[in-house]
């Protein structure tokens, strides 16, 4: 029951002391106590590897996108850790709906090298079959929706997904990726309030790097953050340094067990930066200090951080660094040279998958479009598949 009182008193709009943030490992990769869950040397490796080939892919797209081999690209750079670390925590039957930063869930899914090139450059094995934008990736096989750019609207889905998990009493949960610009939307509030009421098994991971394409946190909000909207919205949450991979491990891990045991949601906010420009139509630059960017890049990269302390645990070596980085970068570019070999679909998969019987004005637009192509043949790529 709420109680009563005589006392005319407001309550503040801040509290007195800021939310405080996670951590199980310093910036040069020393754990600060030895309470987190440990995990094993192949775990470790493979967390490694996997923080490598995401930046290692990162920077090869990009490089393709800039080179016109590819219309658009979107890095992760700055934000391996919670891409591989949440990922690792989670399980395959758990559902991802991700914003459009989060390829590494589904590389450590298994979604291979090759599947993300044919992706991005929409050739015949693409599993959108060329009809997204690149970077819009999406896997029934490993749960993984479809990427879409409208800011947010995944983050109801995955409430409605996992109400339906909690209804078919299934030992999983959702999980929702978005940055804090997603955080300012009506769909992230309706979407905690439906978890919350419903008693949902979703966790809510909010990957606050600082900017919202290029408006600061500053001009977004003045709560302290993120991670205090759950607890107006009675969502249990917490803050995580999103630049240590075993803070992300270890919050995921938890939260997962909470969500699914408790059939609770989850929020929680990682605190990160990104350190590479919002998409290849952007020049960050124009809108921060250069210098911010590179100490970000280089003081706190979250793939050095982890690899020091796979170091300290005697599980890496520099020999091996050089190796796996060569060995990566040798297999990327193979992956986008096969791509770009692939023939793109036919023009007639534009018009199926979504009706069992196609409609007479779908009919019509196919004709009118093939005509187009006949009449119009130099305004089409010589090789452009229409049968």
């Amino acid at each position: 029951m709420v109680k009563f009182t005589s006392d005319l008193k407001f309550m503040s709009e801040f509290q007195e002391e800021r939310i405080h943030c996670y951590r199980v490992l310093d910036d040069c990769g020393q754990p600060v106590s030895d309470e987190f869950v440990q995990i094993d040397e192949e775990t470790a490796m493979k967390m490694y590897k996997y923080m490598v080939t995401l930046q290692t892919m990162d920077t090869i797209f990009y490089e393709a996108q800039r080179q016109g081999r590819i219309s658009f690209y979107v890095t992760a750079i700055g934000e391996e850790a919670i891409n591989i670390a949440s990922a690792a925590a989670l399980h395959m039957d758990d559902l991802v709906f991700p914003q459009y930063r989060e390829a590494g869930v589904l590389l450590w899914r298994g979604f291979t090298l090759q599947e993300f090139a044919n992706q991005c450059f929409g050739n015949k094995y693409d599993n959108g079959k060329g009809r997204q934008m690149p970077i819009h990736y999406g896997s029934n096989k490993h749960n993984y929706f479809t990427v879409a750019s409208t800011v947010a609207t995944q983050v109801p889905h995955a409430v409605g997904a996992a109400y339906s998990l909690k209804m078919d009493r299934r030992d999983a949960c959702t999980i929702t990726y978005f940055g804090d610009g997603g955080s300012s939307t009506g769909d992230f509030h309706a979407a905690l309030n439906f978890a919350a009421v419903m008693e949902a098994p979703v966790i809510f991971f909010c990957r606050n790097n600082g900017w919202a394409i290029s408006t600061p946190v500053m001009d977004q909000f003045r709560s302290d953050g993120i991670v205090v909207r759950g607890q107006a919205y009675g969502v249990r949450s917490i803050r995580v340094d999103g630049n240590d991979a075993l803070a992300v491990y270890n919050a995921v891990r938890v939260a997962r067990k909470m969500a699914i045991s408790e059939c609770r949601p989850i929020l929680i906010e990682a605190i990160t930066y990104r350190a590479g420009h919002h998409s290849t139509s952007d020049d960050s630059s124009k809108y921060r200090p250069v210098e911010e960017i590179e100490w970000w890049r280089v003081a706190r990269d979250p793939v050095t951080r982890f690899r020091k302390w796979i170091e300290r645990e005697g599980w890496w070596s520099a020999p091996a660094e050089s190796e796996i980085r060569n060995d990566i970068r040798k297999q990327v570019l193979h992956v986008i040279q096969n791509a770009e070999k692939v023939e793109k679909p036919n023009v007639g998969e534009i018009f199926t998958d979504v009706y069992d019987v196609p409609p007479s004005n779908l009919i019509d637009q196919e004709k009118s479009l093939r005509e187009t192509i006949e009449r119009h043949p130099q305004d089409y790529p010589p090789d452009f598949p229409t049968s």
